[in-house]
């Protein structure tokens, strides 16, 4: 894999934890959303990665390609919580069901913020990645001086 091919499977990598980090921050947003647009609660999202040909220059495609190809990662899907909702005694809400409990969403703010950390922790090692590359293409650079 070529020095630019590892800065584009990093830079894909920093985008998929940017999706991933958005859909977090959506969640905890909406953790205490009891009526949507389609009804029912806020339903919880979760990013699915999978891996996808990363994108660069035409001749390096080709080159990548007759080598065996580089992979990095997209966001090939969000999945959204199917589960039953959470189910709270309120009988004063607007929301309320004719038992007085309103359906809340099953989002756990604990659980979202430790991946959310978990989603700038990947973030930080594909920067830490990119720039360790960036440096390898500088001292290369300088050999030829």
């Amino acid at each position: 894999m070529s020095l630019f091919g590892a800065i584009s499977v990093s830079a894909s990598g920093m985008e998929a934890q940017r999706t991933r980090a958005e859909l977090i921050t959506e969640n905890l947003a909406n953790a205490d959303t009891t009526r949507t647009p389609g009804g029912g609660p806020y339903r919880r999202k979760d990013a699915v990665f999978s891996t996808a040909p990363v994108q660069s220059s035409f001749a390096g495609t080709l080159a990548e390609v007759s080598a065996g190809g580089s992979q990095g990662v997209t966001v090939s899907s969000v999945s959204v919580d199917q589960s039953d909702p959470e189910r709270r005694y309120l009988p004063g809400h607007p929301d309320a069901d004719t038992d007085g409990y309103v359906a809340f969403p099953k989002i756990n703010p604990s659980e979202e913020m430790v991946d959310l950390m978990s989603a700038s922790r990947g973030y930080e090692a594909n920067v830490a990645a990119i720039a360790t590359v960036k440096d390898m293409i500088g001292r290369s650079l300088e050999l030829f001086k």
